[in-house]
């Protein structure tokens, strides 16, 4: 499969079109899709969504899509990778750091348009098309400094779209645990007792043994080894894009102590964290 690539930090791209002329294909960046006109089907991961105008996507390394275009369709695609995240982190804020994880590492793709509230499309619409006017006149002073206040803004408006879905997911049908099982543990991950099986299966109305043997058959893999996975992720965020400690990570995180945490990290790494953060962040 095609792969498309970036070697720039961040860029605006906007086009129309008739007919979609791309490939199915994957990203070397993130990328967030605004449908500004037009309506089709995009398709993400194997999965057909229908799109309208007012629609945002939000994609990952991983994800493959395409579209097919049913009216004349206007695309803006704001795209970034690992560089600007870490650069717009810089200034030490622990919840722009949160926000930043919750986004790029969500399961909400398979939900098609990440933006369900109406009033928050037209926040976006207007914060968008002021980035888009301030990236055509990009040389002028300031830049840089509207253009992070602008993606934190549009960003955090995703993302608060993103937390508020699964209030009403946990209480739906078992056609949707599977998710609402992932965006528990995502949530959750730094609260080790919000994890435990017997906690979930309170939240989740299921026996632990249900649920255990649910999440396997859906995941492939054990539910207690997928949040440890999904956790050493998280530790790889905080070790290249803050100025954390070892030690505070480890207790962020839920580890008895710093020796279990380098244990664990080194054990899936094949390298203590000291030694990766350094090797990241050289």
């Amino acid at each position: 499969m095609r792969r498309y690539l970036q070697y720039e930090p961040f860029n605006v791209y906007c086009f129309d079109a008739d007919a979609w002329e791309h490939p199915v294909h994957k990203h070397s960046y993130f990328e967030i899709i605004f449908i500004r006109e037009g309506t089709g089907k995009h398709y993400i991961n194997g999965n057909e969504f229908f799109y309208k105008s007012g629609d945002v996507f939000l994609l990952g390394h991983e994800d493959y899509h395409y579209f097919e275009i049913e009216q004349h369709t206007c695309f803006n695609y704001i795209r970034f990778t690992e560089v600007f995240i870490k650069q717009a982190s810089s200034a030490k804020q622990q919840d722009w750091l949160k926000t930043i994880e919750l986004l790029l590492n969500t399961p909400y793709q398979s939900n098609g348009a990440v933006v369900k509230n109406e009033q928050d499309k037209m926040r976006l619409d207007h914060l968008l098309t002021v980035l888009i006017e301030e990236y055509e006149n990009r040389q002028h002073g300031f830049f840089e400094a509207v253009m992070d206040g602008l993606m934190k803004a549009i960003l955090s408006i995703i993302a608060r779209n993103l937390i508020m879905e699964p209030v009403h997911e946990t209480k739906e049908v078992a056609s949707s645990l599977f998710e609402a099982l992932l965006v528990h543990i995502r949530t959750n991950i730094c609260i080790p007792e919000k994890l435990r099986v017997e906690h979930l299966a309170e939240v989740f109305h299921y026996s632990p043994s249900y649920l255990s043997t649910y999440f396997k058959k859906q995941a492939g893999e054990a539910l207690q080894q997928y949040i440890l996975k999904y956790k050493l992720t998280q530790v790889e965020n905080r070790l290249k894009y803050s100025e954390k400690s070892i030690s505070q990570i480890a207790h962020e995180f839920g580890f008895s102590d710093e020796s279990h945490f380098n244990k664990t990290f080194k054990k899936h790494y094949a390298i203590a964290p000291r030694d990766y953060r350094k090797q990241k962040v050289s």
